[in-house]
């Protein structure tokens, strides 16, 4: 105890220079509070806008459909099994078929993927029906209708009301054809799914494609992206007893269906400590500079009590644990401002011009909302403090190679 108040009252014989030295550790452990906190918050809203694009959190799929995506590798009579799930558990579905195939106006014909779904759900899933920018979203699961992409109707020449051929191959090998109408035409600002994909209903897509009430997944919406581990393990439980092919699908999350997404998150989370690293070595290199300082001012003084039997390592000691309370000071007081900070705009969010724009147009949020959590609040302090610890090495290792004549005789 004794020590901890000497080490306390030294740090304050310099309260300018011990201000100083804290407050850049209080400004550095603020700024890296909130700027991981609202990192973190733009992570949580790039996934959630993901996933209610066309994902889900979670999608039970045919064993080997996800690596290998082919018409016959089905969730069997999937209307009967999505609607057991819906009444068993508390979670949003939503099935689906999918395929490729060729489709024709009179002019042109491209390539296309053509997905099956259930006008009804899909919604409630997923954000499609939000994007139709020109006529409407299907409103039948066995109308002859489709909705396509903004570049695909162009590329097809194509507007509502027009036909378009579908041509492909059943689930059977057979040859499959149909005459759809357009009914919508959708823009998601994402060129590729505005040139490649189209909506039909689900039941049309079984009748059309010879599925035989087969579909390829199911997907599942939570409220929070926390909750897909019990979600999965209750899906599961169900699944073994409803399904009598339950060993042969697979519930995979959305870091399976969007490897992508996570690789990109990994990748800017990591460049961003590349930033924060500066930031921490500078505050370091501050915090070593004062206690060498320290250190040199106070010589003569150490190479008196060493005279009088205290042990250089005590006094380096001394030296580590005026650094350790100075870090402690500015990380208290860091984390507490940042914490605020987050917290208020936690409540209100972040505007950024344009924003809200686009976040109506995709019904998106139209904030960002930084996420607090201990993670978040801790990580760059503590880092911090201990970088500081380290710079204080060689202060601390400096006094060790005193010898008490010499110490006294310094200036």
């Amino acid at each position: 105890m004794l020590t901890l108040k000497l080490a306390w009252r030294n740090l304050w014989r310099h309260k300018r220079r011990t201000w100083l030295t804290a407050m850049a550790m209080i400004f550095s452990n603020m700024l890296l509070v909130f700027s991981i906190s609202l990192q973190l918050g733009q992570y949580d809203m790039m996934i959630g806008n993901t996933l209610k694009m066309f994902s889900g959190n979670l999608q039970i799929q045919q064993q080997g459909y996800l690596d290998a995506p082919k018409l016959d590798r089905t969730v069997s009579d999937i209307n009967t099994l999505v609607s057991s799930l819906r009444q068993r558990t508390p979670y949003r579905y939503a099935a689906r078929a999918s395929t490729f195939a060729l489709a024709s106006s009179q002019e042109r014909t491209f390539g296309i993927q053509i997905t099956g779904v259930e006008p009804e759900f899909e919604p409630q899933v997923t954000a499609l029906s939000g994007l139709v920018s020109e006529g409407r979203y299907l409103n039948s699961s066995s109308a002859p209708e489709i909705v396509l992409g903004k570049v695909m109707a162009k590329n097809l020449k194509v507007s509502l009301g027009d036909e378009v051929t579908l041509l492909g191959s059943g689930k059977d090998g057979s040859f499959a054809a149909g005459i759809v109408t357009v009914a919508g035409i959708f823009d998601s600002g994402l060129s590729d799914a505005d040139r490649a994909m189209a909506l039909v209903g689900l039941n049309y897509f079984q009748e059309t494609f010879a599925m035989r009430g087969d579909g390829h997944s199911i997907v599942v919406s939570l409220d929070t992206l926390e909750g897909d581990v019990d979600a999965t393990q209750q899906i599961r439980q169900q699944l073994a007893l409803l399904a009598d092919q339950e060993s042969k699908l697979k519930v995979h999350n959305w870091r399976a269906l969007n490897p992508g997404l996570e690789q990109a998150i990994q990748a800017d989370f990591t460049s961003a400590w590349f930033m924060y690293g500066v930031l921490i070595l500078l505050v370091a290199l501050g915090v070593m500079n004062t206690q060498l300082m320290s250190v040199l001012e106070r010589t003569r003084e150490f190479g008196v009590v060493m005279s009088l039997g205290v042990k250089p390592r005590m006094i380096s000691a001394l030296v580590m644990l005026e650094s350790l309370l100075m870090g402690m000071l500015g990380l208290v007081i860091g984390v507490a401002f940042g914490g605020l900070i987050v917290l208020y705009f936690q409540h209100v969010g972040l505007y950024f011009p344009g924003m809200e724009e686009m976040a109506q147009r995709f019904n998106l949020p139209g904030r960002l909302y930084p996420e607090i959590s201990v993670l978040s609040v801790l990580m760059g302090p503590v880092v911090v403090m201990m970088f500081s610890l380290v710079a204080t090495l060689y202060p601390a290792l400096r006094i060790l190679r005193l010898h008490p004549v010499e110490a006294m005789r310094a200036t």
